[in-house]
């Protein structure tokens, strides 16, 4: 009704009986002699002054009432009371609502039971949130696909990241012009202490679109920095270089649609290379790796820097479905000891315990992740190139995945992991520490 706060219906406050001040207007008043007012089912009237013309006769009502016979000044209290509960479910015309709520105004029984009705009508529609799932569009696409197999599918190891970029844009189309200027902190690992840096929404965007930019060019693509020499790919000096070309942009979400289209054209051509662009090598500065790895990298990082997002304007984040986090758990797995090497090299870590041959069993640890995404995986201690057993094993490490993946992304300190470990202590130190080197700007 108009005026009427969150459109619910008008209920007067109840007032007595109409049976308290006399007879109802179908029951006959007593006979007798009528002396000063005239008294009505509803009410007290005055006496007409005598010559006076009679008082007209209500119309019959504009519309049929069910129940109610032609002609008739008011339903009667039956026909009002079944008209109720439509009432309550706004499912009655303007014409039966005026004559119900009219009604209410004198009997104290249907005006319970009329709020009564309204707040059970309101059990029947609890409230939803107004976010759409994330999963969403993995859904539709799913029942689509499904019927229509598209004709060039998306390569299952960029998956992750055509997944992960979609739910990181529907956040950002969710945003306004004043939360693109929110503080995000940003949190890595470098040697052995955790380092921070604080940037903006944008800034975010910005440095997603540098470091993807580097899998742009390995493929032949427009690089967002253009001609960047080969001693400057690493990612910290691409975003360095990137937040100054952007830093007089008067418009923040300005960074958003080059992202996102840069994010669509690396997923079309991975799709229409397939297997011929998956090994293709996509420098790291002191490191580099296939394409098909550096998607899932890509996926990770998208990941984590949306939930630094969605903590920084509190929005609600998904982790990524459980097929595509076993994928970013095993890219991380597998680099772990190539970090463990590095760390050697650069002091960080202690020599091996002994020389392996490529290709052989050597000490291992047994990295255990559980729950979504999970599995077992086997770590050569003393060398990347040694093969890591199950019969060598000297330590043994338990983690959850949202934990073992907070702790690759630099979110979680190697010693403040609940992880369970029994074995080596100095193997499951350096371990730890090796998984948080994963992490970088």
């Amino acid at each position: 009704m108009p005026g009427v706060p969150f459109g619910l219906p008008r209920i007067p406050a109840p007032r007595s009986a109409a049976e308290d001040h006399g007879p109802l207007p179908d029951v006959a008043p007593a006979p007798g002699p009528v002396s000063g007012p005239t008294r009505t089912g509803f009410g007290h009237a005055p006496a007409l002054p005598s010559g006076s013309p009679p008082e007209p006769v209500p119309a019959p009502l504009p519309f049929p009432v069910p129940g109610t016979p032609a002609g008739s000044a008011a339903p009667p209290h039956r026909v009002l009371k079944s008209l109720l509960g439509a009432w309550a479910l706004a499912a009655c015309s303007a014409e039966e609502t005026a004559l119900v709520e009219a009604h209410l105004t004198d009997c104290a029984s249907c005006a319970d039971e009329a709020l009564r009705l309204r707040d059970a009508v309101g059990l029947l529609h609890p409230a939803d949130s107004l976010d759409l799932d994330p999963l969403l569009r993995s859904r539709v696409l799913a029942g689509c696909l499904g019927r229509r197999p598209a004709r060039i599918p998306v390569p299952e190891w960029a998956t992750p990241y055509d997944a992960e970029t979609a739910k990181l844009d529907a956040l950002l189309r969710d945003m306004g012009q004043a939360e693109w200027h929110a503080p995000v902190r940003l949190r890595w690992f470098e040697g052995d202490r955790p380092v921070e840096r604080e940037t903006t929404v944008a800034g975010v965007i910005g440095h997603l679109t540098a470091v993807d930019g580097m899998v742009a060019a390995s493929l032949g693509l427009a690089d967002p920095l253009g001609a960047v020499p080969p001693d400057n790919r690493g990612p910290t000096v691409r975003t360095e270089a990137f937040w100054r070309t952007a830093h007089g942009e008067h418009r923040p979400s300005a960074a958003h649609g080059p992202w996102r289209e840069q994010s669509h054209t690396l997923i079309r051509t991975a799709s229409f290379g397939g297997a011929q662009v998956a090994e293709t090598a996509v420098p790291y500065g002191h490191f580099g790796l296939p394409v098909r790895d550096a998607f899932l990298d890509r996926a990770f990082e998208c990941w984590v820097h949306a939930g630094d997002i969605a903590d920084a304007v509190d929005y609600p984040y998904e982790p990524p479905a459980s097929g595509h986090l076993h994928r970013l758990v095993d890219l991380a797995a597998r680099l772990l000891p190539r970090a463990l090497a590095h760390r050697r090299r650069a002091g960080l870590a202690s020599p091996p315990r002994r020389l392996v041959e490529a290709g052989t069993p050597g000490r291992t640890l047994h990295l255990e992740v559980e729950g979504n995404g999970g599995g077992d995986w086997f770590i050569a201690l003393d060398s990347p190139a040694a093969l890591g057993t199950r019969e060598l094993t000297v330590a043994h490490i338990a983690l959850d995945s949202a934990e073992f993946c907070q702790l690759a992304a630099g979110h979680v300190a190697p010693d403040e992991a609940a992880a369970g470990q029994h074995g080596e202590r100095e193997a499951i130190r350096e371990v730890l520490f090796a998984a948080a080197s994963l992490s970088r700007l």
